[in-house]
């Protein structure tokens, strides 16, 4: 084995090294995210968001008699009177 051929040898084995680390960095990193509360709670709150979302996108395309019916219907069950 010649000297330039055992360099590039010592050059390939130690950037493999690296990436090696660095990959085990990054999943270190987005292991660590999924443990932090703060982001627990973030990710609750946007599916609450997305199923008030929901609600909100079928009222809006839902017939009106029946968005004036469920309307009513919250009124009655919570015994709100009309104006």
């Amino acid at each position: 084995m010649g000297p330039a051929l055992m360099i590039v040898a010592i050059v390939a084995i130690v950037m493999f090294t690296r990436l090696q680390r660095h990959k085990l960095n990054i999943e270190e990193q987005r292991a660590a995210r999924g443990r932090d509360p703060e982001a627990e709670s973030l990710r609750a709150e946007v599916r609450l968001l997305k199923d008030r979302l929901a609600v909100l996108e079928r009222i809006a395309t839902d017939n009106s008699s029946s968005l004036d019916r469920q309307i009513e219907a919250l009124r009655d069950r919570d015994g709100i009177e009309r104006r």
